[in-house]
């Protein structure tokens, strides 16, 4: 009977040394996986930067000649020339059927510039 609850005991501290291994390798895999997301986060960030990047670049390069009339006919009335993306919104925004002062407001624009984006587009159209 001795024996065996020396048998057991010691048992007992084989496998309770075992199971402090154990937590190592569960930790280290836990430690690779949030590793590895994180590095795949960044490189998802990374991507979409470009991917911005070249979006704009293609707007920019994909209508080169009306964009400098737009261009001419906005310096003419402002002092600053509208971006195209805030163009590309606000268009968006008044085929959605939004107010004057609504898009205005979403696009940071004064009502007049606003309406000189959707007559350049109307003239353009045309």
């Amino acid at each position: 009977m001795e024996t065996l609850i020396i048998l057991l005991f010691s048992l007992a501290i084989v496998l309770l040394i075992i199971s402090f291994f154990g937590k190592d390798k569960v930790a280290k895999l836990e430690e690779d996986l949030e590793q590895m997301t994180l590095t795949y986060m960044q490189d998802i960030y990374q991507l979409k930067k470009k991917v911005k990047i070249l979006e704009e670049e293609f707007v920019i390069q994909d209508d080169p000649a009306p964009s400098v009339k737009v261009k001419s006919i906005v310096n003419s009335n402002d002092s600053e020339p509208i971006h195209e993306i805030l163009k590309s919104q606000v268009l968006s925004l008044y085929s959605q059927g939004l107010s004057l002062d609504q898009i205005a407001k979403q696009s940071s624009l004064t009502k007049e510039k606003t309406i000189s984006v959707i007559e350049q587009q109307r003239l353009r159209g045309e």
